[in-house]
């Protein structure tokens, strides 16, 4: 197999000039991004993940990123002989449950990514719901999505009640990276666990963010046939779901993308983090790699 040929520096030079039209748009405006799937346990993508908030930081964005961690959760129970279950893409979270998420959230995961964020040139800083007073949140309740006057009780799993943005913002200003674990806390001081969609997407719109970048594991939304649909309005949304096209995980991230682009934040992308700097290319191109969210 032949190795690739090299990029001449002339067009390296036609590659960034390419990029000024979009960094001088989003220059100094806020970037919300939810980091998970593939892109969290692929060594490679790790690295192109971190090198690309870090540049976002560098040309003048405010990269801020809310991270997931269902895999290393599972992974954690599995070794206390415990089995994840899930109702309509939401965990169901025991008090035991409830101890693991937090440890493994806020301390293995978090720490991680603070670490390879800072280990390219980057300063970021790992966040809790109750740091700062960030995300206040009472117990979840789910009503089923066929029939509501069922509802299913899923234990620590939180809906949030108000955002505090100011240690955020504060962050920002200060030239640091935010990394917000999808944690938080009641009234009684009990944690709550947050589907990390949700929480980017209520980020988004408390910090009046540009763009809201969601990264998983697919292409983007699929219809049936599994095409990838390049453009999503809320009322094609709700037609997918009630024809079953749409559900399971897919579910919370697609109510966040709405409430999200509703309320006014300018882009929202469902982005398939499993193509190398795929945020990158969709903040600094015209190249999509996932659907477009409108409301």
């Amino acid at each position: 197999m032949n190795a690739p040929l090299p990029i001449q520096p002339r067009d390296k030079a036609e590659i960034l000039a390419q990029a000024l039209p979009y960094i001088r748009q989003f220059h100094g405006k806020t970037l919300v991004i939810k980091y998970g799937g593939n892109a969290m346990t692929d060594p490679a993508l790790q690295q192109d993940f971190a090198e690309d908030v870090v540049l976002l930081k560098l040309v003048g964005m405010n990269p801020v990123v809310v991270h997931g961690g269902g895999p290393q959760i599972e992974a954690a129970l599995k070794r206390l002989g415990k089995q994840g279950r899930f109702i309509q893409g939401m965990r169901v979270t025991d008090a035991e449950t409830m101890e693991v998420v937090e440890w493994v959230l806020a301390g293995e995961v978090q720490q991680d990514i603070v670490g390879l964020i800072n280990q390219v040139g980057g300063k970021a800083v790992g966040l809790t719901g109750r740091d700062g007073g960030l995300i206040r949140a009472r117990k979840l309740k789910l009503l089923d999505h066929k029939d509501p006057s069922v509802e299913h009780d899923v234990g620590q799993v939180g809906e949030i009640v108000a955002v505090d943005c100011s240690v955020v913002q504060a962050l920002q200003d200060d030239a640091f990276i935010p990394v917000v674990s999808p944690i938080g806390f009641g009234a009684d001081n009990e944690s709550y666990n947050i589907n990390a969609d949700v929480v980017a997407s209520r980020l988004a719109t408390e910090l009046q963010a540009e763009k809201l970048l969601l990264l998983t594991n697919i292409p983007g939304v699929l219809d049936k046939a599994g095409q990838l649909l390049p453009e999503l309005t809320a009322a094609q949304i709700d037609a997918l779901i009630q024809d079953g096209t749409i559900s399971g995980g897919m579910l919370p991230k697609l109510a966040g993308a709405i409430e999200a682009a509703k309320a006014g934040v300018n882009a929202v992308h469902i982005v398939d983090g499993r193509v190398p700097h795929a945020m990158l290319l969709e903040v600094l191109t015209d190249q999509a790699y996932g659907t477009m969210i409108r409301g």
